[in-house]
């Protein structure tokens, strides 16, 4: 989402209750019927028809070479449309999508579970409190929910949450060193580590290129080498005991990346690899059959808060660590952008999103990816 625009006004101004800052404790999570309704404004809830010029803003165009191309199909749509959640993480072969925009209000504290055995939805304890653009990760049985913009976007957020899966319960852990959305977690060697992102204040947010590394041992956060150049909205993924963040955007999605860069442990340094095809943020980004799969994400610029030249990418694009190389498969069925992806099986899931440039549409839409 725009920048200059996360402060919003109306009935959108009706943010999610905030919930007590202690163990949320809950019987097992309960299914929960899929929308009816693909899209709904953010404004005040209430569905929405795209517009011959809203889907004109869908690309799927990839510069880079053909590779193997795929399949999508529908699966069970999210119980109500949402974008801005957590980059969705998978553990114990079900997906976690947390926090966001939905139902006119941008700090919800949702947390729906995908269980891809019965393709169907379930309602797990939410968050103790509303946000949007938390930073998630699993590991093991427990998932991670890490910063995010609260109070209407004006601010962004240290609170750090752990939930136990067996339990269906989240709990506070040590909060983060400094404030932040729109980062990116990713668990390697067991220890947490959160890259990049945006800092306060709302009126003048920018990027930033913080890494951070949390000790689930410890519960003790310390630093590492930052991320060369400060971005947000990133894809995120550690493979081979390497971490590899690819694309995002600087300040606004006026200004995407195709960056590409490799975390080294040992040596707590970065290094650049080839860089995405198509330069883009808010994308989703997953490892899948030992390749890294890009997809989704938004891009253009406001104008009054009218779109121009306004960009909803489709585009499936894998790279190989081994070769250092990007291709190009069938692109989304529906782009979208602000989406939670991740892998179980041989799938990987894209739930939500928003259908436009920015947060005005959000979206149930809920699709899988195969190479077969």
């Amino acid at each position: 989402m725009q920048r200059r625009d996360f402060v919003l006004a109306g009935a959108a101004a009706l943010s999610g209750a905030a919930r007590a800052q202690h163990p949320a404790s809950h019987a097992a999570p309960q299914p929960v019927p899929s929308s009816a309704e693909p899209y709904a404004r953010l404004q005040d809830g209430v569905p929405h028809h795209m517009t011959p010029e809203q889907e004109a803003q869908r690309v799927t165009d990839s510069p880079a070479p053909r590779g193997p191309q795929g399949r999508w199909a529908a699966r069970a749509a999210l119980p109500i449309p949402r974008s801005e959640m957590a980059w969705a993480t998978a553990a114990q072969g079900r997906m976690h999508v947390v926090g966001g925009y939905g139902e006119g209000a941008v700090n919800r504290d949702y947390h729906h579970i995908y269980d891809p055995q019965a393709d169907r939805w379930l309602d797990g304890a939410p968050l103790p409190r509303g946000a949007n653009h938390v930073a998630v990760a699993a590991d093991g049985g427990r998932v991670y929910a890490l910063g995010g913009f609260v109070e209407q976007n004006r601010r962004s957020d240290t609170n750090a949450y752990v939930y136990e899966i067996a339990a269906n319960r989240w709990s506070p852990i040590a909060p983060l060193p400094r404030p932040r959305g729109a980062a990116a977690a990713v668990v390697l060697d067991g220890q947490l580590h959160l890259i990049g992102g945006a800092s306060e204040p709302a009126a003048e947010r920018a990027s930033v290129g913080w890494h951070e590394v949390y000790d689930p041992k410890a519960d003790r956060w310390s630093a590492r080498k930052p991320l060369p150049g400060a971005r947000d909205h990133v894809g995120c993924v550690a493979h081979g005991g390497l971490i590899h963040v690819v694309g995002g955007r600087f300040n606004t999605f006026e200004y995407n990346t195709d960056l590409h860069h490799v975390y080294l442990p040992a040596r707590d340094t970065w290094e650049p690899r080839s860089p995405l095809p198509t330069a883009r943020s808010g994308h989703g980004l997953v490892v899948y059959r030992d390749r890294f799969f890009a997809m989704g994400g938004e891009g253009g610029f406001l104008v009054g808060g009218v779109p121009r030249q306004a960009k909803v990418f489709g585009q499936m694009e894998s790279y190989d660590p081994v070769a250092d190389s990007w291709q190009r498969h069938a692109p989304m069925t529906t782009p979208r952008h602000a989406v939670g992806a991740a892998v179980i099986g041989d799938w990987i899931y894209v739930a939500g999103g928003g259908a436009v440039l920015g947060g005005s549409v959000q979206s149930a839409v809920h699709e899988a990816f195969t190479l077969g």
